[in-house]
């Protein structure tokens, strides 16, 4: 008989799998690697398309696919309380000892958090992204998360700038916040087996194609380092709002046979673009860390880069080139960039990769994480609302009304279905997790059956 799991955690983000990006991949990667060291882990994120209710993915990860759709940019309407009923629902069912939610922007996110210490969960906080202090949205977002992270176990931020930036924007106490970093899959990402000869010099962007990714500095730069470089072409892979404005420079400077737009590329296929190219070019305006760097260093190109957030933190010198987000400045390290390819090693890189980037050493610290907030004393009503007094003169005390009433709707739901009324589910296996891979996760994704 197998042994009881050691914990159990609720994964909380509006960002899951089918939808790929950074926060999706941390996610189901630690999951794995979770459900690997003996852990029961489950993910609860809104409906994707028709994709709604209870699923198990490989490794036997269970989501909750609860019924809410989308509002913008993948997150749900806030409703603040609506989702107390179904949240607490799937804490019982699971029994869930810690719940870890991600993303400062996953509206599921901060109201799963708020309800759950309302019900006494331990609960910590992974913020996968920079923020500003001086535009309205910013101003915004940040006095979220300052209610959010008010009541706090602990948080996990994935680069020292990513720390220093949620510590000042939400006023919590650098002591309980860890700093561990993304990781990648190199049993998935490795060199092709021949380099791609270096007569044609290919540049690889992935990205999505957005202001904040930096899709218009790919206007200037792309047709620049045409122009410097006859035998230099671009594979763009990538969508959203900002393609029409490549497409439009693409016919601009008649580089239709130069510049190749690849679309949106899903997740199992990003291996297999990069491998084609020589060089990775990363222009994000703002990032907390950037997988899709480890990803394309693994595979054995060379980065050139934006200096923002935590990208200097990722590579060594010698795997990336910085550059400031400004069209000449990433010009100039293109060019460095070429000058040096002839020395770089795609296995050295790929090995160097393997030491440095480890799902399961993520999840080994995400582990001592969760023990940190175990220990962490469980504070009463009155000591709860202290804490959110002090987030302000007039939002101190809308946070305070907030709460109350969000422990009084969860009181009466206690009235109408007593807790021993919600039915346990069975801890099932679908497999023996010791022989799952992780890096068969993603290819195993489209094989997804109904709970």
């Amino acid at each position: 008989m197998a042994e009881p799991p050691k914990l159990r955690v609720l994964m909380v983000s509006d960002f899951f799998f089918p939808n790929f990006g950074g926060v999706e991949n941390h996610i189901y990667y630690l999951s794995q690697c979770l459900l690997k060291l003996g852990h029961k882990v489950v993910v609860m994120t809104h409906a994707y398309g028709n994709r709604s209710g209870v699923r198990y993915m490989t490794g036997g990860l269970k989501v909750y696919y609860v019924p809410w759709r989308p509002f913008v940019m993948q997150t749900t309407f806030p409703t603040v309380y609506g989702t107390l009923p179904i949240v607490r629902t799937i804490l019982r069912r699971e029994k869930i000892t810690v719940v870890h939610g991600h993303q400062a922007f996953s509206t599921l996110c901060h109201e799963a958090l708020m309800h759950a210490r309302t019900m006494g969960y331990k609960v910590v906080f992974t913020d996968h992204s920079l923020y500003g202090f001086a535009d309205v949205g910013s101003i915004h977002m940040n006095k979220v998360l300052q209610f959010s992270l008010a009541d706090i176990d602990q948080a996990i931020c994935v680069s020292h700038t990513s720390k220093e930036n949620t510590v000042l924007r939400s006023g919590l106490s650098p002591a309980k916040v860890f700093m561990i970093p993304n990781a990648v899959d190199t049993a998935m990402f490795k060199p092709a087996s021949v380099r791609p000869s270096t007569d044609i010099i290919t540049i690889v962007v992935i990205s999505r194609l957005v202001y904040r990714k930096g899709a218009d500095l790919l206007v200037e730069v792309i047709p620049e380092v045409c122009r410097l470089y006859p035998n230099v072409r671009f594979v763009v892979g990538g969508d959203g709002p900002k393609h029409v404005r490549l497409e439009e420079m693409r016919e601009k400077h008649s580089l239709q046979d130069r510049v190749e737009m690849l679309g949106a590329v899903p997740h199992s296929r990003v291996r297999s673009v990069l491998v084609t190219g020589h060089i990775f070019l990363n222009s994000s305006l703002t990032e907390a860390f950037c997988i899709a760097i480890l990803e394309a260093a693994s595979c054995g190109l060379l980065t050139v880069s934006t200096r923002v957030g935590g990208v200097p933190e990722v590579l060594p010198d010698d795997m990336v080139v910085l550059a400031e987000p400004d069209p000449n400045d990433m010009v100039r390290a293109i060019e460095k960039a070429i000058s040096i390819l002839p020395s770089i090693n795609p296995e050295d890189m790929h090995n160097r990769m393997k030491k440095l980037y480890s799902w399961q050493d993520v999840a080994k610290r995400t582990e001592i994480v969760y023990d940190r907030a175990l220990k962490c004393s469980n504070r009463s009503l009155l000591e709860r609302l202290s804490r959110f007094l002090s987030c302000g003169a007039w939002a101190g005390k809308l946070f305070c009304m907030v709460m109350i009433l969000d422990y009084l709707l969860w009181r009466l739901l206690q009235l109408l279905q007593p807790d021993e009324d919600i039915e346990e589910a069975p801890d099932i296996r679908l497999c023996d997790q010791r022989d799952v891979e992780v890096s068969e996760g993603l290819k195993e994704e489209d094989k997804v059956r109904n709970g």
